[in-house]
């Protein structure tokens, strides 16, 4: 188990980092992403490069005994490139140019800017890359945290280039951005523009294309520096932090994870109702664009952050449950920014290892707990995310598509109705796994997939065969309605699943801010709305709409599929004697949703490990490798929880009772 923090000696007196290795040690720490933010200290001119203090800083490291994950410092540029060459600077939708005084303040498109990142990449490579401390390559830092939308000529140019390779051809491209409304179509490349601020919506296919070639140019560059390392240090392995949280959606990081030698994270708890849900679900969905492999949590926050509108400190036991929840969930490295709390700069109000107030501090004693904590449950490392019979389709390009503008409603929010389905797993005692909807669904009993906007003919099939092969599947409002190109399935929604789930629905209905319908169930819903004509034999209707413009029609139907054997290779269970589609037609929520998927949970025979009183009280995450497995057991509470029936042997904590906040793990077997 690695544990350490970002560390900047640069910002620092050299006296000072004797005493830091020292605190290092006391803590447990055994690694430490270094240079992250160090262009300027490193090259201080275009012509000269100052060695000498990393190479101190290294060898200190190493003399401790503490690895080093040495960054490529290529996060921000230093004055003087910007000032030298301003046309690297990102240009926003308006035109305006995004100045240098912050960080990340690079196109990611831009051919000067590569120049001599690249330039900086090779000379440090060529420097350390037979330096004993170098454990690994930290690549940039947050890639597109503050630049992925980038709106200059640069990216004109690129985005050009990209849509020459998907399309092909200009008629290609007019017929998959229906540029025959609105008189757009295009008789030359050189007409195409970024989706610039227009005097209307600018064409909707335009933006969601935009949006897959900004992640991907962000993806091109990783790759330009992967390849650089790769030539020079062939078996020092490569990654970079990716920032699976909240509402960072610039970057399909499924699509970015076969780049890297090691999938890395960066997680910030948000307080909230559902905040310790975001948390697991976060590092659940992290842990399977990992493939279900170790991952390494590259940042995440002793206590307050210093970015929110207001910025709690973490309470006792927070910091060791947090952090253990992405152990649970298949970290292997547990980091933290940073090593010690700055002095100066936009981050000093941002919580350390080492905060201002010293060793002699309640946080540093809990990290130095933690540090002790990761080195009892070692037996984990190495082990994988054990695969559960319930999963969560999560995709980027639904994400992306479903949440543009001149839709039915902009107060769909794509990740909230997932994170909603999470928290009501989580609510039934049931672990379910987080997975891109790239995935295969093989071994799966259970798939829901919300908001599935985006449906090409490829994963219409796949769902079908799925469900066929006697899985269950449930799908929400504003799902199946468009196909790669944001192209309307005609004929009336759900689009694409319309047939597989034997509903039609001619015309969407959203709510206004405030307004809700009641079901029969009891259940309140909220932000939309279907007025649905079933029209399968087989469908059945689970709940009717009790309230509203659509009282006493089907506000939740079940269609039931005869399986016709063990389906695709993607699909199918195995082993049921029907499969199941479900249409939940509104917003539910998570109080919704716990007694709705409790009754499909029984109907796909999934029943919770963790004693009825524990269930949503203690959330369960399984490891797995050989012939180990191990049993994490995480109070969401404030009070102790009784876990009765729950056996193994202990590694770490006790669950006679489960102490609040706290985290057991038991071997199982």
């Amino acid at each position: 188990m690695a544990f350490g923090a970002d560390y900047n000696p640069d910002q620092w007196p050299r006296e000072v980092w004797d005493s830091d290795v020292a605190a290092m040690r006391e803590a447990g720490v055994n690694i430490v992403s270094l240079a992250i933010f160090s262009w300027a200290r490193i090259q201080p001119n275009a012509e000269t490069f100052d060695w000498a203090w990393l190479d101190d800083a290294m060898d200190l490291l190493h003399a401790n005994g503490i690895a080093v994950d040495l960054a490529t410092a290529t996060a921000s540029p230093p004055p003087w490139l910007t000032t030298s060459h301003p046309e690297v600077l990102p240009v926003d939708s308006t035109g305006a140019t995004l100045w240098p005084g912050a960080r990340q303040h690079w196109r990611p498109t831009s051919p000067v800017f590569r120049s001599y990142a690249l330039t900086l990449v090779r000379e440090l490579a060529k420097r350390y890359a037979n330096h004993p401390a170098l454990t690994a390559w930290h690549i940039s830092n947050e890639l597109g945290c503050h630049n992925v939308y980038d709106y200059s000529d640069d990216a004109a140019h690129a985005f050009r280039d990209w849509l020459k390779a998907r399309y092909r051809t200009i008629d290609g491209l007019n017929e998959a951005w229906g540029t025959a409304f609105w008189s757009q179509r295009y008789s030359a490349w050189g007409q195409i523009l970024p989706p610039r601020q227009a005097a209307s919506y600018p064409n909707p296919t335009q933006q969601l294309d935009f949006k897959r070639f900004s992640s991907d140019a962000l993806k091109d560059y990783l790759v330009a520096e992967r390849e650089i390392l790769r030539a020079i240090t062939p078996d020092v392995p490569i990654t970079t932090n990716f920032m699976v949280m909240g509402e960072t959606k610039g970057m399909n990081y499924a699509d970015w994870a076969s780049e890297v030698d090691f999938v890395s994270n960066d997680h910030y708890y948000t307080p909230g109702p559902q905040g310790l849900d975001e948390l697991s679900f976060s590092a659940n969905l992290t842990g399977h664009i990992a493939s279900g492999r170790p991952w390494f949590l590259m940042e995440h926050s002793t206590s307050a952050v210093n970015w929110q509108p207001i910025n709690l400190a973490k309470r006792p036991g927070e910091l060791g449950r947090d952090s253990l929840v992405h152990v649970a969930h298949g970290a292997d490295a547990v980091c933290f920014f940073q090593w010690r709390q700055s002095k100066a700069g936009a981050e000093k109000y941002h919580s350390a290892m080492l905060p201002h107030a010293g060793t002699d501090s309640a946080v540093f004693r809990a990290v130095a707990q933690l540090g002790q904590d990761l080195k009892t449950i070692q037996p984990i490392a190495g082990t994988d995310q054990a695969r559960s019979r319930a999963a969560i389709l999560f995709d980027w390009d639904s994400w992306w598509a479903s949440e543009l503008d001149s839709h039915p409603t902009d107060r769909l929010r794509y990740r909230q109705e997932a994170l909603d389905w999470y928290t009501a797993f989580l609510a039934n005692g049931v672990p379910a796994d987080v997975v891109p909807v790239s995935a295969s669904l093989d071994g799966y009993d259970l798939v829901v997939a919300p908001i599935l906007h985006l449906v090409p003919s490829s994963l219409a099939t796949r769902l079908s065969e799925y469900v066929a092969g006697g899985g269950h599947l449930v799908t929400t409002y504003f799902s199946g309605i468009v196909n790669e190109d944001d192209h309307i399935w005609l004929g009336g929604y759900p689009g694409a699943l319309r047939d597989l789930l034997g509903i039609r629905i001619e015309e969407f209905g959203p709510l206004l801010e405030g307004d809700s319908v009641t079901l029969d169930n009891g259940a309140d819903g909220t932000l939309w709305t279907d007025r649905i004509d079933v029209t399968g034999a087989d469908v059945d209707v689970l709940a009717w709409y009790k309230t509203g413009e659509h009282a006493g029609r089907a506000a939740i139907t079940r269609r039931t599929v005869a399986a016709v054997g063990s389906g695709s290779d993607d699909g199918a269970p195995g082993g049921g004697a029907e499969g199941s589609a479900t249409y939940v037609s509104t917003r539910l929520g998570p109080d919704g949703l716990t007694p709705l998927l409790a009754d499909l949970l029984r109907a796909a025979g999934i029943a919770s490990p963790l004693p009825e009183e524990a269930r949503g009280q203690v959330e369960l995450a399984i490891r797995t490798g050989d012939d180990r497995e191990f049993w994490f057991l995480i109070n969401r509470t404030d009070v102790p929880v009784e876990l009765p029936g729950v056996t193994g042997e202990p590694l770490l904590g006790s669950i006679t009772p489960l102490p609040p906040r706290a985290v057991a793990v038991l071997r199982t077997r």
